[in-house]
């Protein structure tokens, strides 16, 4: 405990050391305590004096390496040299990047850190920012299925257990409704979950194409987001069947607008279903073409499958969902 005499004459005290430097004494107050010889000014007492603030520890950035068009791999290299790089286009999107803590080389569009605008936080499943468009998917098609194989690798066998989890409700629901008396409850509930069923889809295979923790669990993270899964679902269903209405080509050409639908509400639970559709329209305008093309790619593989009885879409059904979400993340504002 201290005591103390500002005014030369008057002592006063005691008090702790935190409330003498709360004080503010003038250097000149004469400070006394136990084991002091004689009264001393305050300047001269090195325990009153207020320590400097802590260094703060130097800011580290994250380093990447890099592969461009299947070259030598490269690096490392700071984030933020990596970024420009690809911003100016002095990189192409199709780049393969892999940092610490990536299971597997990934596609540079498939990581949220290096996204513009994008900060690293919500890489932990925060929503990311909502961008405006227009919207150019640049890389080519077979890069991106390249990148969805390598995103699957060593991921394979969660990958098809999400999509059997899918395929089995939807299959049970669909054998109760080929019953009497329950057949009608069936239909209901299969129309009530499916949004939900399509929206964890979304949001498992978002998490794997971007080489994040997908648990398995996602698959059934659609019902945290019910009410609008469900509502994206009806008037998706009934804006696909109006335009359908005019010759089923029209009706096709709306599926793919609102094809993005659910990887939104994935990435930004707080849209709702109409603000939702409305930007997957937004994000589609000019590359509904270009996911046309994507899906054909896919047709080949299709017929191989039903020459395996069907078991081939066990793996197909993944391949495609994963190529579908780096397609997604491939849509970013033209410049």
């Amino acid at each position: 405990m201290w005591y103390y005499s500002d005014n030369g004459t008057d002592r006063k005290g005691p008090v702790s050391d935190n409330e003498l430097r709360q004080l503010q004494l003038p250097p000149t107050a004469l400070v006394w305590t136990e084991g002091m010889a004689q009264w001393t000014p305050a300047k001269d007492v090195a325990a009153l004096q207020s320590s400097p603030p802590p260094i703060p520890p130097p800011v580290t950035e994250k380093n990447w390496f890099y592969s461009k068009d299947g070259q030598e791999r490269q690096g490392p290299l700071a984030e933020s040299e990596l970024k420009r790089l690809l911003a100016a286009g002095q990189l192409p999107s199709s780049t393969m990047v892999w940092s610490e803590g990536f299971a597997n080389w990934t596609s540079a569009t498939s990581v949220t850190e290096l996204q513009p605008g994008v900060s690293p936080a919500a890489a932990g499943g925060t929503p990311r920012t909502l961008l405006s468009g227009p919207f150019l998917s640049r890389t080519p098609n077979r890069d991106l299925m390249q990148a969805a194989r390598e995103a699957l690798r060593g991921r394979w066998g969660v990958a098809v257990g999400a999509v059997l989890i899918n395929f089995g409700i939807s299959l049970l629901l669909q054998f109760f409704a080929a019953l009497p008396f329950v057949g009608c409850l069936a239909r209901i509930g299969s129309l009530l979950i499916e949004g939900s069923l399509l929206l964890g889809l979304a949001m498992f295979f978002l998490t794997l194409a971007r080489a994040q923790n997908s648990d398995i669990n996602l698959v059934f993270g659609g019902f945290k987001q019910f009410g609008t899964a469900l509502a994206a679902y009806l008037l998706m269903g009934i804006f696909v069947f109006l335009w359908a209405l005019l010759f089923i080509i029209p009706g096709i050409i709306a599926s793919y607008r609102y094809a993005m639908t659910f990887f939104l509400l994935a990435d930004h639970p707080d849209l709702d279903a109409l603000e939702a559709i409305r930007r997957s329209k937004e994000m589609m305008r000019g590359n509904k073409g270009k996911l046309f093309c994507l899906t054909w790619r896919f047709f080949g593989w299709a017929l191989l499958c039903i020459l395996t009885c069907g078991i081939g879409f066990i793996w197909l059904g993944p391949y495609i969902q994963t190529s579908l979400a780096k397609f997604y993340d491939d849509l970013q504002p033209a410049v």
